[in-house]
């Protein structure tokens, strides 16, 4: 059971969402092969794409590896989304996704992301502009609304439909609440009511059991996987075989996850170069022991020296040694 976006069809229901720092080519690639319905890129500055900034170029990789390959572009200039849209498209992409959701001071005193809430005659025109720039498919992500005084969620999506775009994300919380409490699935329901197209739910969807939940509270067509996917880049495509069995992957066993992290762990490296690269994986690496601890299959103590021992070696050999040593002793242990 796939998503129609335009004259396109996901392979299921369960997407994995853009996060800056996170969803970098490595990552959505690893979650595309696992079973994720769809992967979005990091927030790309539009401005700073049509420039060719390297980092920039470097979040807007992945045509040659993903299919439907997005690129999620961010701004507040009609002329830099517009001329971004065809830049995106030029380096391949099938969706372009518009950012109206991020919370980061950073980005929203920029007005953009979830500042343009604010303004929904000038949001309107940035979507308009990107959808006339582009011959594929344009969606649009945002939030509940700036604040709980301007939930205007619906009206926005309704005017994007009108705009062109062809469907919807809403991360069920304000702007203001960043990432704190719990996402309001059924405020979500309220923008379903004022489209046709199809809507995705995003906001604290970590099992299967909550993306049941978020379904039918918000009334959306599918979820899309956030913070839950850290340290666990296969956990979109084991939500969706959990929801349409056939549709994702089954939960890999703890060979499997090592495996998969070890060719996380490679991919990382190399598309951001050892030094570099390096210093990303630990994060990955951090959350994936995390993980571990979360299912009592490491004690806490454990787990702190783990981390401590993994995450301040510059030497990437060492590192996949000590992962495949780690997985490899929680292998013992869980099978004692």
């Amino acid at each position: 059971m796939g998503i129609q976006i335009g004259s396109l069809e996901t392979r299921n229901r369960v997407f994995l969402a853009p996060m800056s720092g996170v969803t970098d080519e490595a990552f959505r690639l690893t979650a595309h092969e696992h079973g994720a319905g769809l992967v979005v890129s990091e927030m790309v500055a539009s401005e700073e794409l049509v420039n060719a900034r390297p980092d920039m170029l470097r979040r807007a990789l992945g045509a040659e590896s993903l299919s439907p390959f997005v690129i999620q572009l961010a701004g507040r200039e009609t002329q830099w989304m517009s001329e971004g849209a065809r830049v995106a498209q030029d380096m391949g992409a099938d969706i372009i996704d518009i950012n109206m959701g991020c919370p980061a001071r950073e980005v929203t005193g920029g007005l953009s992301g979830s500042a343009l809430m604010r303004d929904l005659d000038h949001a309107e025109r940035l979507v308009a502009a990107t959808v006339a720039a582009s011959s594929v498919p344009v969606t649009l992500k945002m939030r509940l609304g700036w604040d709980h005084g301007s939930l205007n969620a619906p009206e926005l999506a309704r005017r994007a439909e009108a705009a062109g775009v062809a469907l919807v994300t809403v991360h069920g919380r304000t702007r203001c609440q960043f990432y704190g409490g719990k996402a309001d699935w059924p405020a979500i329901a309220r923008v379903r009511e004022a489209i046709s197209i199809p809507l995705i739910a995003n906001g604290d969807g970590n099992t299967v059991a909550d993306a049941r939940e978020m379904l039918a509270k918000s009334g959306a067509d599918g979820v899309m996987i956030g913070r839950g996917a850290y340290g666990r880049p296969w956990w979109p495509g084991v939500i969706a075989e959990g929801l349409d069995p056939g549709s994702g992957r089954a939960e890999p066993s703890l060979a499997e996850e090592a495996s998969i992290l070890a060719l996380h762990h490679d991919r990382i490296l190399s598309t951001h170069g050892a030094h570099h690269g390096n210093r990303i994986a630990r994060k990955h690496i951090g959350w994936a022991i995390g993980r571990l601890a979360e299912r009592h299959l490491l004690q806490p103590e454990l787990a702190a020296q783990w981390r401590a021992d993994l995450l301040r070696s510059n030497d990437n050999a060492a590192v996949a040694r000590g992962l495949a040593a780690l997985y490899g002793m929680v292998q013992e242990r869980a099978a004692a």
